[in-house]
């Protein structure tokens, strides 16, 4: 269903599911912010070639002023915001967690807890004051198992759910539906990257997903999309696993 002078906000967006999701929300007619640490401009200015309407910004989502300065630009100059995928997040090396220094934990939190808590502050306000609105945020499938060596990052991505349920129970009767999205492993130019440095790695995770291949950035942009539309009107605080089974296998 297209959406006419929507407007819809992709942190994480340059590359990899915040580009898909990005694209997607464009393509379905939104007036899409693609927001990075390093500004997608690139990126924005194909989907407005392509005949879509999208705008480049950059922002750090762990500083929380950067990101309601950020909030106030689009409302400034877009009048509103209707739709928020808070997708933006870093990962640790992987080491035992006794191994993970301090520094990297708290970077880690800082981008992928408090990032996210930063953006849904910030969205949340705006949303209230215009009454409605719908915020995704992404957690992973790692939000709901454990994964070896990514201590600091489940974490947060188990946080990111508890945050989700939380403030959805909040603002559920404001009109404002605040939903998690869990990718398992998703072919993007990341994993691309960390499979050509490991010969048989993909083969050893197509074992574990029942499914029998890697996801792609559409997949998590057509969740993100429904749980933003009004066909997901009575879906709140919703953690939705996109993982090929990989959970419950």
């Amino acid at each position: 269903m297209k959406q006419q002078n929507k407007v819809a906000l992709v942190t994480g967006a340059a590359a990899g599911i915040g580009l898909g999701c990005a694209q997607a929300f464009a393509r379905a007619g939104y007036i899409t912010v693609l927001c990075d640490i390093h500004e997608p401009k690139e990126q924005a200015q194909a989907l407005n070639d392509a005949g879509f309407k999208a705008a480049a910004y950059r922002c750090d989502v762990a500083d929380s002023a950067a990101v309601q300065q950020m909030v106030d630009w689009i409302v400034a100059n877009y009048g509103r915001l209707d739709a928020a995928h808070n997708n933006a997040g870093i990962q640790t090396p992987q080491r035992p967690m006794a191994e993970i220094t301090e520094d990297e934990f708290d970077r880690t939190v800082a981008v992928d807890l408090k990032g996210v808590w930063n953006c849904m502050h910030s969205e949340i306000l705006q949303m209230l004051k215009q009454g409605h609105g719908a915020i995704v945020n992404t957690s992973s499938q790692g939000g709901v198992t454990g994964f070896p060596g990514q201590a600091a990052y489940i974490a947060c991505k188990h946080a990111v759910i508890g945050l989700t349920r939380t403030a959805a129970i909040d603002y559920a009767a404001k009109n404002i539906r605040i939903n998690a999205v869990c990718p398992g492993v998703i072919r993007t130019p990341m994993a691309d990257e960390l499979l050509r440095r490991n010969p048989g790695l993909e083969q050893e995770l197509l074992r574990d997903i029942p499914a029998g291949h890697l996801g792609t950035p559409q997949d998590i942009a057509n969740a993100v999309l429904w749980l933003c539309s009004d066909q997901a009107n009575f879906v709140d605080g919703h953690a939705l696993l996109v993982d090929g089974a990989f959970s419950i296998h």
